[in-house]
């Protein structure tokens, strides 16, 4: 959605207010549940980080103004009736104020909600990939001695590099040569060691994804013009 997309949606509907699903952009995880109005609306597209209005305040409130844990927008799209929103975007760390990955908990199972009133959920076992690249983005704060990963950034992208090379030979063999579980295990760490060398880079799976899906309708287009 663009600015000039805002005018379509109906606001009226509701009293001046759409609800807005926030949907990770690379698990597909359902973060948080909030509201929109128009001028929350046009600040998350100006800004590139999600806004909301918050019924409780009365007011617009950035996600992560007060905790630094913002929301940086990749999408906003309507629903057939243009009344609700659909946003994904990527976490800056945990989006729920009690410290987990989505308002409704870890599993899916609590409820919260960072002050403003609102609430979500999380889905999906892909969910457990943006939480890693959180985990990922805390471990190289860390010293070199305390944690593989933190060692890995002491190394530098060389290092990162020639881990990802090892790595995916290991999957090309299992592949061919060894059982299921194996190939599993090494395809595990092949994503892991590709997840730390695109943080190195300030690169995320969402950047990947990006990149696939332009990909993916860039074909569909040159399919359709044929």
């Amino acid at each position: 959605m663009k600015q000039a997309d805002i005018d379509t949606v109906d606001f009226a509907k509701s009293g001046g207010l759409v609800t807005a699903v926030v949907q990770h952009a690379v698990t597909g995880a359902v973060l948080m549940v909030g509201h929109m109005n128009r001028a929350a609306l046009e600040q998350t597209l100006i800004r590139g980080r999600v806004v909301f209005w918050s019924r409780s305040r009365q007011c617009l409130w950035e996600k992560g103004e007060t905790s630094g844990h913002s929301l940086t927008l990749c999408e906003v799209r309507p629903d057939c009736d243009r009344d609700a929103l659909l946003v994904t975007a990527t976490p800056l760390g945990p989006v729920c104020h009690t410290g987990t990955a989505t308002c409704f908990g870890e599993s899916g199972g609590e409820s919260g909600g960072e002050s403003g009133g609102e609430s979500g959920g999380e889905s999906g076992p892909l969910a457990f990939l943006g939480e890693l690249e959180e985990i990922i983005d805390q471990r190289r704060l860390a010293t070199a001695g305390s944690s593989y990963t933190a060692r890995l950034f002491a190394e530098g992208p060389q290092r990162m590099a020639q881990k990802v090379g090892e790595e995916a030979l290991e999957v090309a063999l299992a592949s061919v040569a060894q059982a299921d579980d194996q190939l599993l295990a090494e395809s595990a760490d092949l994503l892991f060691h590709l997840l730390v060398l695109l943080r190195s880079r300030e690169l995320s799976l969402a950047d990947v994804v990006g990149e696939l899906r332009s990909r993916h309708r860039q074909r569909a287009a040159s399919e359709l013009a044929r």
